[in-house]
């Protein structure tokens, strides 16, 4: 999904994205959300940039029967809600692996991660293939908490990638 794209408007840009902290480099923000902690297979998988680029996608196909009783109860009910966003896992990675590669070289693109199941769910879509150029930043300690429960406060979302991904990239520190 690209910036300008109003599916992904629910909530404001300049009260979310407040651009990037750096002129030398962007950050953006990933999250998944995926089946189970031992049978993990994604389920979605959401990007939110410091200068409002967004990217969100669901997987179509993977195992519903693999999903613990929380991903059922707190995840898959929030599915669905970009229908045009569901496709198989093969279409996903293709179209991850095109926005990554459309973000700008300059300034200096950052993958944060808050959780390091996150990141490796994204590699393992990627074929562990990651466009060159990038750079990745596991950035579980600067997250404000007060911040992130302010922004789900006010927008909800919580267990869904795209608003867990815009989350931290609002409680960024």
């Amino acid at each position: 999904m690209r910036k300008s794209d109003p599916a992904t408007r629910e909530t404001s840009q300049a009260e979310v994205f407040r651009g990037p902290r750096s002129p030398w480099r962007t950050r953006y923000f990933i999250d998944t959300e995926f089946t189970d902690f031992l049978d993990c297979q994604l389920i979605s998988v959401a990007i939110a940039g410091e200068d409002g680029r967004e990217f969100y996608g669901e997987c179509s196909d993977f195992e519903r029967s693999a999903c613990s009783e929380f991903v059922r109860a707190a995840v898959l009910p929030q599915l669905g809600r970009f229908p045009s966003r569901s496709m198989p896992a093969a279409q996903l990675r293709d179209e991850l692996r095109a926005w990554l590669l459309d973000v700008p070289v300059k300034p200096k693109r950052v993958l944060c991660f808050d959780y390091q199941g996150d990141f490796d769910l994204v590699l393992d879509l990627l074929d562990y293939d990651m466009p060159p150029g990038w750079k990745c930043e596991h950035i579980g300690g600067r997250l404000d908490a007060e911040r992130l429960e302010m922004y789900f406060r006010k927008y909800g979302g919580r267990h869904h990638a795209l608003h867990d991904a815009r989350a931290n990239c609002y409680a960024f520190i």
